[in-house]
């Protein structure tokens, strides 16, 4: 379901545009909006969510999903975590659904999927590590990178039960807008694959912006 926003980007109390294939980490405090937008159109954002308080406390694919009955995310999704706590609730999206299935690119699934010439080619799990290196003071660590949300990304389920990486629906401008029920840490990844359709084999901008409420 297509849900728009009042809320402008120039009243945000925060927001920043997040580099092709580079990271974003940051806090977000209980009962703020957070959104995420897709710039220029087909870009994957690569995100997990931890609680503040407690980082081994992180975002559940497995919980959000058994929860809701429904294997996509679009508005009215509460996004659960692995202690089936309530960690943020979807309350705007222009795209229609997001993935929490089809997982992160890393240095290992780009040499199953692709070819072993593509292992070292940038990935999400790199940004992540580097996020988690460069940014200590959050307590994220290396055991906490899990099962994580690709916001705009298409990954239809086929009638076999597979997976499939198709074209992305999503346009330029079009944003996922978040609340917060507890506060968390977002790190973002925005996807630099270029071996499949999910970044329109392209890496493009996003944009966060975070709202006191």
């Amino acid at each position: 379901m297509l849900t728009e926003s009042f809320r402008q980007t120039h009243d945000a109390r925060y927001s920043q545009k997040i580099g092709a294939g580079d990271y974003f980490m940051r806090t977000v405090k209980a009962g703020s909006t957070v959104r995420i937008t897709d710039v220029d159109g087909n870009e994957a954002a690569d995100t997990l969510f931890y609680s503040a308080l407690d980082p081994a406390e992180r975002y559940s694919a497995n919980d959000t999903v058994r929860e809701q009955g429904n294997v996509y995310l679009g508005t009215g999704s509460v996004l659960r975590s692995n202690r089936n706590n309530p960690m943020l609730e979807i309350i705007a999206d222009t795209c229609g659904r997001h993935d929490t299935l089809g997982g992160a690119c890393s240095s290992e699934s780009n040499t199953v999927r692709y070819a072993h010439d593509r292992r070292c080619m940038h990935s999400c799990r790199d940004n992540w590590m580097n996020a988690i290196q460069e940014n200590e003071h959050f307590g994220v660590t290396k055991r906490d990178i899990a099962h994580n949300i690709n916001f705009f990304m298409n990954v239809p389920i086929t009638p076999e039960g597979g997976l499939s990486f198709a074209d992305g629906i999503s346009g330029p401008g079009k944003y996922v807008e978040m609340k917060a029920l507890m506060d968390v840490i977002v790190l973002i990844s925005n996807c630099p694959q270029l071996n499949n359709p999910c970044s329109g084999f392209d890496p493009t901008p996003l944009e966060i912006a975070v709202w006191d409420n």
